[in-house]
Order: C-alpha cells, then sequence, then structure tokens
C-alpha cells in the first residue's frame, strides 16, 4: 500500500539496524511514552534486531490504562442511571473496575454502545430524546479536540440530553511525574506522533532543558520507530539533550493551532489522578463554566464508596516503566486478555496485551 510499504521495507530497516550496532553505548533505557509504539516494536520484531544493550521500557501513554480506578468505577455507576445510555470507545468496555464492568453491566441489560467516532454520541442524543446520553471522554491531546468539537456542535443544537464525562489527560505532565519520581532510570524518550500532531514538539523541550533527557517524536511504522531510536542513541553518544522530529511528515515543533484552539475554547487544566503516577497537577481536562451543562460530573452522583485497586496487579509499576508485564505475577497466569485484572491487558495499547499476544 502506497505510503505504508515506504515505512515497512525490510531491507531498510536491516540498514537502520546495522547503524544502531554500531554506535556503542553502555546499557541505555529509552522510554515509548507511547503504547502503540510499544505494539509496533513487538509485532515488527523490533525488538530482536537490537543489541541486547538498549532496554525499552513502556510508559504511560496509554489513555485507557492511566485512567483511575476511582474514575473507572465512576463510568461503571453511571450505566446503572435510569434512562441513561452510555457511549464508549471498545477499550474501556473489559477494563475491570472493583466489583463489575461495562462488559458486565451491558450484560445485565445497561444500555452501553461501543461508538467508533464521538460524533456518533451526538446522533444517539439527537435519535433518543427521552434519555440521557453519557459519552466517556478518554484520551489524550489527540481526541480532545474532537471531544471539544462535539461539546460545541451539543451547543449549537441546544441538546439538553447529551453529556460527557471527561476523563482527558495531557501528555507532557505526565513526563514530568516520571522524572520528578525517578523510579525509572530513563536515557531517552520516544515521544508520541498523533499527540504531537497537536501540541507540537516544543512540547518536550522542558524534558531536554531541565532534566538533560533526549527526545524523539517518532512514527508508529517499523522504520518510524528505528529510525527515531537511532536518533534518540546518537544523542546519547554526543551527550546531547534536544528535541527531535523524525516524524516530520506530521509533526512541526509548533503543532496544530486549531486543534489546540478547540481544546482551549471548550476545556481547562484540573489537576487528575494517574494510575501508577498518583495525582499530576494540570494534567487532566474539565469541561469550562460555560459548558457544564454537559458535564457528568456536574449532573450525575459520581460517589464511589469502596473503589479500590487490586493490589495483585502491577499495572501502575508498569505504567511508569519501573515493571516489564512479565514481572507481574498475574501476567499471562490469571490475568489475560479474557479475563484481565488490570486495564493494561484490556487496551490494545497496554503493554500487558502486547506482551500477552506477542509472547515477548
Amino acid at each position: 500500500m502506497k505510503f505504508i510499504d515506504e515505512f515497512r521495507d525490510p531491507r531498510l530497516a536491516g540498514k537502520l539496524a546495522e547503524k544502531i550496532r554500531k554506535i556503542s553505548l553502555r546499557r541505555v533505557n529509552l522510554m515509548e511514552v507511547c503504547g502503540t509504539h510499544t505494539v509496533a516494536v513487538f509485532r515488527h520484531g523490533l525488538k530482536d534486531m537490537l543489541p541486547p544493550g538498549i532496554g525499552l521500557l513502556s510508559g504511560p501513554g496509554c489513555p485507557v490504562c492511566v485512567t483511575s480506578q476511582r474514575d473507572i468505577d465512576s463510568m461503571i455507576k453511571l450505566a446503572g442511571e435510569k434512562r441513561v445510555i452510555i457511549a464508549t470507545f471498545g477499550d474501556m468496555m473489559k477494563v475491570p473496575g472493583t466489583f463489575s464492568s461495562l462488559e458486565k453491566e451491558k450484560a445485565l441489560g445497561r444500555d452501553i454502545r461501543v461508538v467508533y467516532s464521538p460524533s456518533e454520541s451526538l446522533a444517539m442524543a439527537r435519535d433518543n430524546p427521552g434519555k440521557k446520553v453519557i459519552f466517556l471522554g478518554i484520551g489524550f491531546e489527540t481526541t480532545s479536540p474532537l471531544i471539544a468539537s462535539c461539546v460545541l456542535d451539543a451547543e449549537r443544537m441546544d441538546f439538553k440530553n447529551y453529556f460527557i464525562l471527561s476523563s482527558h489527560k495531557l501528555v507532557p505532565p505526565a513526563m514530568r511525574a516520571l522524572m520528578e519520581k525517578g523510579e525509572s532510570k530513563i536515557d531517552g524518550f520516544l515521544c508520541p506522533g498523533h499527540v504531537s500532531v497537536t501540541i507540537g514538539s516544543d512540547a518536550y523541550d522542558f524534558i531536554s532543558e531541565k532534566y538533560r533527557i533526549p527526545c524523539v517524536v517518532a512514527g508508529f511504522e517499523p522504520l518510524d520507530v528505528l529510525q527515531g531510536i537511532y536518533m534518540l542513541l546518537r544523542q546519547v553518544n554526543r551527550s546531547e539533550n534536544r528535541v527531535e522530529i523524525q516524524y516530520t511528515r506530521a509533526v512541526s515543533r509548533k503543532g496544530n493551532e486549531h486543534l489546540r484552539k478547540l481544546m482551549d475554547e471548550v476545556f481547562e487544566k484540573t489537576d487528575v489522578e494517574w494510575r501508577g503516577l498518583g495525582v499530576i497537577k494540570n494534567s487532566g481536562l474539565r469541561l469550562k463554566r460555560k459548558f457544564l451543562r454537559f458535564d457528568a460530573r456536574s449532573n450525575f452522583d459520581m460517589k464511589t464508596p469502596g473503589s479500590r485497586e487490586n493490589k495483585k496487579c502491577s499495572c501502575g509499576e508498569i505504567l511508569k516503566g519501573a515493571k516489564k508485564p512479565f514481572e507481574c505475577k498475574l501476567f499471562a497466569k490469571t490475568c489475560k486478555p479474557e479475563n484481565p485484572f488490570g486495564p493494561c491487558m484490556v487496551s490494545t495499547e497496554g503493554a500487558c496485551a502486547t506482551y500477552y499476544k506477542y509472547r515477548a
């Protein structure tokens, strides 16, 4: 397929791998901030092409995985409200809450519908005027502008039965939290391509300037990832600390101003809880006062007494890069995709799901 095959050329991949092997380095740990990078690494066998001295760590770049247990329990509770339709992305269905999951609630007769685009939830509200439609807003700077657009459309059409549960999060604050906690030895960041389309590579400058850690924004095809790793290793080898863009066909230094304006019009920053990282200042998005009539938190009872994480699940440690999935005692034993104990085994971007699928 044109514009895909070019980035999956085995011959070029071999040449990049050879260039990587020629860089003489000590043990180096590189973090793939985005779960899609982790998928690419194992799906295309890139790990086997790298020297043993290069360690790859999964990071907090899976929006489903970093959603707190309390927020997941709130979503499940909303499904039990009378005359409510829950609209959600498919990855959320099997995520285990403290006592149930959306999948289990749907089996009990709750009206929970999987959508592929946030705009589908607007159509649901239009077609079901006697019910309240709640869209579960999960995602980073990639999906936040789309949700913002839906809120503006709902306002324009004067919908009275449309609500958003905003669980949106921002990637750069999480990277800052990782560096501040210092629980994982990180020598370089492979930054997410799709998030960076919106925020631009300048958003990571503080990582290189304050923490002296190199960053490379990379795409998701095999050659993208290999070239991104090579660019990071080259910086480490030269003791450089800069933010580079490998994914130049989609990402610029300033990002997409239109998308950021959409986000800024509808949302404001707030402190939110991340699984494994705790509460991070100004790392989430909530609806501005002007749009509170669409805010599920302001219009429904969101209290979830007894909410707690499974102490045996290592998902929080994996999201910090402190553990690999196979270091969790539950991994591939009692915790499997058909019976997940944590969101990392559910989401298509989850590290545990990726390690399990490709038997890493």
